[in-house]
């Protein structure tokens, strides 16, 4: 044993060199959970992005330099232990992390006294992520509750270059000058965003639920995203989803995988990678998940036209859309996920609206609702329809655009899925 330990402990001398760059096996927790390791569950996800910016202003295409950057999250499941995961993946050279701390947030910037924890990456508090790969952090003993909010405070001492985000967070993000990890006050954050950077999840272990392998991913676009929801309000559609699955008795973590103007068969350069391509990194990569809704054809459909946001995309047929979809459904079978397809919302009055993206909108839903090919249906098209004009969503619904439900809207999409389907 005492040999052991030596080898060991030179090992560890070796990895300590100031210049190395962690991989993320070498960062995995080494808290003694048995053969096989700790039963880690996916609380809170966001997919990752390209840095650009074609719909405002944000942090993301010139990266941070000596910056503390501050982001509050609401994680849907529970547990005793947390960790987090910090990506790099579209990050054009290696990404210093000076420090990170996480803690419970008490709004405004501002964390909970006695609830800081300082995070480590395979026991260093400071780490290199290579351009390109993602990694964990060491677990941290923080009891962890549903619907909690906790916020994560990276320290970025050196230029990060353009940095690799999450567009459309619904929440907002604090920026400030210097080292300001360890403030309990947001005096100091004097800047905000409503985009997340370099956090793309966080995760729990322990508990009375260490065991679940129920969770549910909803994947998809902008209404996925949540965008058109109250911002710091957690009202987008799968949050009300999780609310309403905790209510009934059946709680679940969901994991939100949207990503606003993502298309299934196209990449596009500021709306992340196609859906053929993120799917096995984003979804099949997510631990404890047993089910996933995908939501995701309108900006095929609509990206195609002068309005699309970034620039036209090509033209995708509703023939190759349905393709796409069939590709999705075989990979999470693969993996043994059930997979439940929902309908594509209405556009009628929005920038998408056309006589041809309309006929393709109802080709999909048809095969959609009757091809079998999902092992369940949700209808968001009826579930936020104006009945007296299907092809409109509901003015009680609309978040003004024409194609993005609002707070009440996405409460309906939320109440249109069948629990038991899931």
């Amino acid at each position: 044993m005492r040999t052991t330990n030596t080898l060991r402990r030179s090992a560890l001398a070796l990895l300590t060199t100031a210049a190395l760059a962690l991989t993320p096996a070498a960062l995995a927790d080494s808290g003694h959970h048995g053969p096989k390791g700790p039963a880690w569950r996916g609380a809170w996800a966001a997919s990752p992005q390209s840095a650009a910016a074609p719909l405002g202003p944000n942090w993301s295409q010139q990266g941070f330099d000596n910056h503390t950057v501050r982001q509050a999250v609401r994680v849907t499941a529970a547990g005793t232990r947390a960790r987090i995961e910090l990506t790099n993946r579209y990050g054009t050279g290696p990404l210093r992390i000076t420090g990170a701390t996480v803690a419970r947030t008490a709004g405004g910037g501002a964390v909970e006294p006695g609830s800081v924890r300082t995070l480590r990456f395979g026991h260093r508090p400071s780490v290199t992520i290579p351009a390109g790969e993602t990694l964990h952090s060491d677990a941290v003993n923080l009891p962890v509750e549903a619907f909690e909010s906790l916020t994560v405070t990276l320290y970025l001492a050196d230029p990060t270059g353009p940095a690799t985000f999450h567009s459309f967070a619904s929440a907002t993000s604090y920026r400030a000058r210097g080292d300001h990890r360890g403030d309990l006050s947001g005096a100091a954050f004097q800047e905000t965003s409503t985009s997340w950077y370099f956090l793309s999840g966080v995760e729990v272990t322990g508990g009375r639920d260490t065991a679940r392998r129920d969770g549910v991913v909803t994947f998809g676009d902008s209404i996925t995203d949540g965008v058109g929801s109250t911002a710091d309000a957690d009202h987008r559609y799968p949050d009300e989803l999780a609310e309403r699955l905790a209510a009934s008795g059946r709680p679940r973590a969901v994991l939100n995988h949207g990503i606003g103007g993502n298309e299934v068969v196209n990449d596009t350069t500021w709306a992340g990678e196609k859906a053929l391509s993120r799917f096995r990194k984003d979804v099949l990569t997510e631990p404890g998940v047993r089910t996933v809704v995908i939501l995701e054809g309108i900006n095929d459909i609509g990206g195609s036209g002068p309005a699309f946001p970034g620039g036209p995309t090509p033209e995708v047929s509703a023939e190759k859309l349905i393709a796409g979809h069939r590709t999705l459904i075989r990979e999470a079978h693969a993996k043994g996920l059930k997979v439940v397809g929902a309908t594509l919302t209405p556009i009628k009055g929005s920038f998408y609206d056309t006589p041809v993206n309309e006929a393709k909108r109802e080709a999909v839903n048809h095969w959609i609702r009757t091809s079998g090919a999902y092992d369940a249906v949700v209808d968001f098209d009826r579930a936020v329809a104006d009945p007296s004009d299907p092809d409109r969503i509901l003015r009680a619904y609309d978040s003004g655009d024409g194609l993005h439900p609002n707070d009440a809207g996405y409460t309906a999409m939320a109440e249109a899925l069948d629990l038991d389907a899931l």
